[in-house]
């Protein structure tokens, strides 16, 4: 049976069109603070929140109002980290990022540079001094921290067949550099149930 030229460009098209549809993929710019839990990890919306509402529970506790009443100023706050003790790979400076911004944005704490943040101002400095720019800084003016900011991330994961439960937890503590007292420890759980054909944990 004969096929005319004009169908089997018909049907050469089509296939393209088939096949070209199966292996493509698509492509969707959606905002950034919109949650996208696809995996069940932890994932960038439960890093912000987490972040957000920790220090803001950390602010309503009694050590802020007796530092300020104390020392007639805002305390003033280094972060050394939050280590990831969990079972999974999880980015703990974008954690550490989004627990200084919510510090910062609450206006009630000042933050300084970490310490790899001040090795490279101190670079900067030291150049600027040398003679590298018009206006030398002055040196000794930096801000010595009060507390330390320091945590864990958790992780216990419970899985029979095709479910499974993701317990994180994270604590945090604020320690003062001079004297080493913890002035506040908290914690903030999250569980997320997961049920797919598949897991591999």
């Amino acid at each position: 049976m004969k096929i005319n030229r004009g169908m089997s460009l018909l049907m050469i098209v089509f296939l393209s069109a088939a096949v070209s549809s199966c292996g493509g993929k698509k492509i969707e710019r959606i905002d950034a603070s919109e949650t996208k839990d696809l995996s069940g990890r932890w994932n960038d919306t439960d890093s912000r929140l987490v972040a957000e509402e920790m220090i803001k529970t950390s602010l309503s506790k009694p050590w802020l109002e007796r530092f300020k009443s104390d020392k007639g100023r805002a305390p003033v706050i280094i972060t050394y980290g939050v280590k990831n003790r969990s079972s999974e790979h999880i980015n703990t400076q974008t954690f550490m990022k989004d627990l200084e911004g919510a510090f910062v944005d609450s206006g009630e704490v000042d933050v300084v540079a970490d310490k790899d943040q001040q090795k490279q101002i101190r670079g900067e400095q030291a150049d600027q001094n040398a003679g590298f720019t018009a206006d030398p800084v002055q040196i000794g003016k930096e801000l010595g921290a009060d507390f330390v900011l320091t945590g864990v991330l958790n992780t216990i994961t419970d899985q029979e067949g095709k479910e499974a439960v993701i317990f994180y937890q994270t604590n945090l503590e604020l320690i003062g550099v001079e004297t080493s007292k913890k002035v506040w420890i908290g914690s903030k759980k999250i569980k997320k149930y997961i049920s797919r054909a598949k897991m591999n944990f």
